[in-house]
């Protein structure tokens, strides 16, 4: 995927804040610290558009990438980070649900797993809310650069035994330090779209 253009549009909490432009919208999801900046960053081939932070839980809203005026990456607050309050965390669920239930332009979800862990309880939980809607999901486990090539195989198969993951859906191993997954990853993007639109 060659990228001409890449830009923040906005942080979002409410539907009338959302883009009206009608493109295909692909979201990221994951617990706070999984890397879904760097994600975004290694996707667009850019250093810092979507910002990279050491503070677990900053991202608060669904922050909009509109990429080659195309497509929109939504970057979801990441979940799972105890310094939240409850209230929070709760506000931050009716949004992501709200999104999830109503959004027509979502075209798929990128479930990010770190591959050294088991997914969370947290990750089972938005997997399992992702099928419930019925959402195209895929999963994309990263920091594949971190544990050796040996260990990749038995840390996947733990990651669809955790999330009891559903066969059809794609599992993509990535890693923002060293671009691999990346081709793949947006080889998948693009068929989903494409297909979408086959089919309205």
């Amino acid at each position: 995927m060659k990228i001409t253009s890449a830009e923040f549009v906005i942080s979002a909490v409410r539907p009338d804040q959302y883009p009206t432009d009608a493109l295909p919208e692909i979201a990221l999801a994951g617990r706070s610290n999984v890397g879904k900046s760097s994600l975004i960053n290694r996707m667009i081939n850019r250093k810092n558009l979507a910002r990279t932070s050491s503070q677990p839980g900053k991202t608060q809203q669904l922050n909009y990438y509109r990429i080659n005026e195309q497509v929109y990456f939504i970057d979801f607050p990441g979940y799972g980070y105890a310094k939240v309050s409850k209230s929070e965390r709760e506000a931050w669920g009716r949004m992501i649900e709200r999104y999830l239930k109503d959004r027509e332009e979502l075209k798929l979800v990128m479930l990010i797993i770190d591959i050294r862990h088991a997914p969370s309880k947290d990750d089972c939980l938005m997997y399992e809310w992702l099928k419930h809607f019925e959402i195209p999901t895929c999963i994309v486990v990263t920091k594949s650069d971190k544990i050796p090539k040996s260990q990749w195989d038995k840390q996947i198969k733990l990651v669809k035994e955790t999330l009891q993951a559903d066969p059809r859906d794609t599992i993509i191993r990535y890693s923002s330090e060293t671009g691999e997954g990346r081709d793949q990853l947006w080889g998948h993007i693009m068929q989903t779209i494409s297909s979408d639109q086959e089919e309205s």
